[in-house]
């Protein structure tokens, strides 16, 4: 029963209390050290300051606990302003779209009622003669809608001219209804979108459009996208040749620029631009631009080899201030890449709107918003800020294009092949490469690697995600790489390679993953994986051990359309952001292919015709999903890179041929099977398929094993009986069970053998990489007690409960689950077979 003596003290502790400056400063010093303090804290806070020696330790308890609370609150107001200024800019947006949509609406339909009045007209007239005046009148309306070009010369004046059109043409696409915008598929406006993107359809070319905000001024926005070698990784150089002043504060440029080709199987192209900046009378700032050739009556500039010479229309950069701070900005991307000049396999690629947003308009606008979101205060794994690690990752690509491509101008030349034309060899002994290649390892020593020699094949891969791919590439990379053979290359740029022992190279299988950092893009990490043979990074640095920087960029499995990709490039201890990089790796590009998808074969050398050993077996009866999986296709660009002294060229060249062709080997392997795993599930090696095909007896006699094994030691079904009639039925039940099945070898460290899709799922593997995951590495720490602790009695009692807890799927992303069941599998002969693990009502928990 509680006393008057302590309601009144209950009461006063209630009461408000008004600090002094000196009290807030102390309390506020304590709460940025320690913003949640235990009592013997508080109370050692009266203590250390008198000024506090009469304030009730309760009230400093409450103090804090309504400091959290500001604190809360401020950051959630602060949230929900910039969401606030954010959807408004999104919604003024949204409304301009309505309103150009509105007008393009009611210009089809005044030209479908114009054409429609023609064709009643020609239908009742009854003479050629007539007819022939209609058809002329047509022509010369369309003539007077789009008068020819007049001859312009080089001066000033017919420069002006020429910037005056593309700036009224540029704003017509921009904001107008010159080109019908459809909405990219997948690309929902939202708060959370990167904006709202648009591709062309029925233009000549290829055209999409960008609209989004960016919390920049317009004038670093404006300083940001004309460099576009910042932020376009496919460009290669961009020369400003002269600038002319022009009206409204303005500036005519004219440029040269030329960009990488993405793969083997296409050139690279140029452009001979005019970029026009002014601003108008609104205060919005323009950036538009578009080629110079005779077709515009402007001057041209002569072919350049072995480029193939683009033309941009009229395109560029609409940015106008925003009301509630930053940029609004539209952008507009138009080009005829010239797709007659590349095979017919990838003219796709040449000829797509969408491949233009994804690799243009979005990347703009992903690169703004990256500089917006940089704190330069802020520090990552390694020590390396935003900034720096974009610029690494930047490096990377660039450096990977530059050996892809192999132009002569770079000091690229091609020697010959042995032969067969699956892989071409192009060897660099320009000075500056090979100065550059040994400077990051030189250390005052001698000069040890003369050449850089670059192994390179492109491929078609049928029916397997790239982004699936390249995952796993990334996490087995044992399944494909010869970690000997990459140290035995990368030690090529220390001092003195010659004298490493060779017993020195056997030893490179462990990989240890070091946390470089992530990049603000969601999709694009760096990671350093450890080739050498130090237990701890202080040993590397003494021993100099080998390294891989390597920058993994790829998208959801589920994004159609977007290219994935996986460089890296061989580092030592002492790596610093300005090292020069040797990058190799593989590049997945989806196309939506003209072929024949009817082929049998799920991977093909585009050059040599490679064919795949074992032929794709197809599952009669597969889903709309399925059908969809099948029919996609997608050019996979590989580039490696190898250092090597010069008089070691044919042997380097030997080598580096029979390892490409190894790595194709592997590729077209780990293809079929995740291709193959999509849609026939894998067991040890033993093919099954619940959905449609007839399950083989090992498949049906494992099944047949869990299920049983469950009902023995929990006495109950596992699977309904109605499900579980025949072993065609019962596989296909537990195959498409609600809760995670997954089965464990019965080893001192216990892998996963199993898994229905339920499990797959939850670790986001495929069953060809479950085999290399432990469950030790699935479980957090307080899952991993659980489990010793009831581990010991599932094999004694053959069952356990685990309470529920959290697990790490193989993308380490968190997983919650409510309970966990344990149970030993016997065999027809009662012996322990493995161990069964059920996670029931598991969940990804958000990340915060």
């Amino acid at each position: 029963m509680v006393t008057a003596k302590e309601a009144a003290a209950a009461m006063d502790a209630s009461k408000y209390v008004r600090y002094t400056p000196e009290q807030v400063e102390a309390l506020e010093r304590l709460y940025y050290e320690c913003p949640k303090p235990s009592s013997l804290r508080r109370q050692q806070l009266v203590r250390d300051c008198p000024v506090l020696a009469n304030v009730d330790p309760k009230q400093i308890k409450v103090w804090f606990q309504n400091r959290r609370c500001r604190e809360k609150q401020r950051k959630e107001s602060s949230r929900l302003q910039a969401l606030n200024r954010k959807l408004t800019a999104m919604n003024k947006l949204l409304m301009e779209e309505n309103d150009r949509l509105q007008k393009q609406a009611s210009q089809l339909v005044y030209e479908n009622g114009y054409y429609r009045q023609q064709t009643q007209s020609a239908g009742l007239t009854t003479t050629d003669t007539s007819c022939e005046s209609v058809v002329t009148s047509g022509q010369q309306n369309v003539a007077g809608a789009q008068p020819q070009a007049q001859p312009r010369d080089a001066s000033p004046a017919g420069l002006m001219s020429i910037a005056e059109e593309t700036l009224t043409e540029f704003l017509s696409k921009a904001t107008g209804t010159a080109v019908e915008w459809v909405q990219m598929p997948g690309m929902k406006p939202g708060p959370d979108s990167i904006g709202i993107i648009a591709i062309s359809h029925g233009c000549a070319g290829v055209a999409a459009r960008a609209c989004g905000l960016v919390g920049m001024e317009p004038a670093k926005v404006a300083e940001i996208l004309k460099d576009r070698l910042l932020w376009l990784r496919d460009c290669r150089s961009m020369e400003v040749v002269n600038v002319l002043p022009a009206g409204n504060n303005g500036t005519i440029e004219l440029l040269y620029m030329q960009l990488y080709a993405p793969t083997t199987l296409a050139p690279a192209r140029d452009f001979w631009l005019l970029r026009y900046t002014s601003i108008l009378d609104d205060g919005s700032l323009v950036v538009c631009e578009r080629s110079l050739s005779s077709k515009q009556g402007g001057p041209s500039m002569p072919p350049v080899q072995p480029f193939i010479r683009g033309e941009m229309l009229p395109s560029g950069f609409l940015i106008r201030p925003s009301d509630g701070g930053g940029s609004i900005i539209h952008i507009v991307d138009h080009m005829d890449l010239e797709p007659w000049s590349v095979p017919e396999v990838v003219r796709p690629l040449y000829e797509s709107s969408a491949m233009v947003a994804q690799k243009t308009s979005m990347a703009a606008l992903r690169y703004l918003r990256q500089v917006a979101h940089e704190d330069t205060h802020s520090v990552t794994g390694w020590g390396r800020q935003p900034a720096a690690l974009r610029a690494l990752s930047q490096k990377l690509t660039r450096g990977f294009n530059e050996a892809l491509n192999g132009l002569a101008d770079d000091g690229w030349s091609v020697i010959e092949s042995d032969g067969v034309d699956d892989v071409c060899i192009s060897v660099n002994s320009s000075p500056s490469k090979v100065i550059n290649c040994n400077s990051a390892f030189n250390n005052g020593l001698p000069i040890v690697s003369s050449s850089v020699l670059c192994a390179k094949a492109s491929m078609l891969l049928q029916d397997v995600s790239p982004a699936a791919l390249l995952r796993f590439m990334r996490e087995q990379r044992s399944q494909w790489a010869d970690n000997n053979l990459d140290a035995f290359f990368a030690s090529a740029m220390k001092p003195n390679f010659c004298n490493l022992p060779m017993s020195r190279l056997g030893g490179f299988s462990g990989q240890v993953i070091l946390p470089l950092a992530h990049t603000f893009d969601p999709e694009e990490f760096l990671e350093v994986i450890k080739l050498g043979n130090a237990s701890t990074y202080q040993d590397a640095l003494i021993h100099r051990d080998l390294f891989l920087l390597q920058m993994y960029n790829g998208v959801d499995e589920n994004t159609v359309g977007t290219c994935s990709e996986l460089i890296f490039a061989p580092i030592d201890a002492s790596f610093s952001d300005d090292s020069p990089l040797l990058p190799s790796g593989f590049r997945i590009i989806p196309i939506d292919s003209p072929l024949d998808t009817s082929s049998s074969k799920c991977t093909l050398d585009l050059a040599s015709t490679l064919e795949v050993g074992t032929p794709r077996s197809r599952i009669s009866g597969s889903g709309s999903g399925n059908a969809a999986c099948a029919s996609s296709k997608a050019v996979m660009t590989i580039a490696l890179q190898f250092a090597f002294e010069s008089h070691l060229q044919d042997s380097v060249a030997t080598m580096a041929r029979q390892y490409m062709r190894s790595i194709i080997a592997s590729v077209q392997r780990i293809a079929l099977a995740l291709s193959s795993s999509r849609l026939v599930p894998q067991v040890g090696g033993i093919s099954h398929a619940p959905a449609a095909a007839s399950a083989t007896p090992e498949a049906a006699t494992l099944s047949r094993w869990i299920c049983q094994s469950y009902r023995f030691h929990f006495g109950s079904e596992l699977i309904k009986s109605a499900d579980a009639s025949g072993c065609e039925a019962g596989l296909k039940a537990l195959w498409h069970h609600a809760s995670a099945i997954l089965c464990c070898s019965l080893k001192a460290v216990p892998v996963f053998t199993f898994a229905n899709q339920s499990g797959l799922d939850m670790l986001e593997t495929t069953l060809v990489a479950l085999q290399d995951i432990t469950l030790e590495k699935v479980l957090d720490d307080q899952g991993r007690k659980n489990l010793c602790a009831e581990l010991p009695g599932v094999m004694e009692q053959g069952f356990a409960c685990i309470p529920g807890g959290l697990c790490v799927s193989g993308l380490g992303r968190p997983v919650s689950y409510e309970k966990a069941l344990a149970w030993k599998v016997l065999d027809d002969d009662s012996g322990a077979h493995c161990i069964c693990f059920m996670f029931v009502n598991w969940s990804f928990v958000a990340s915060m």
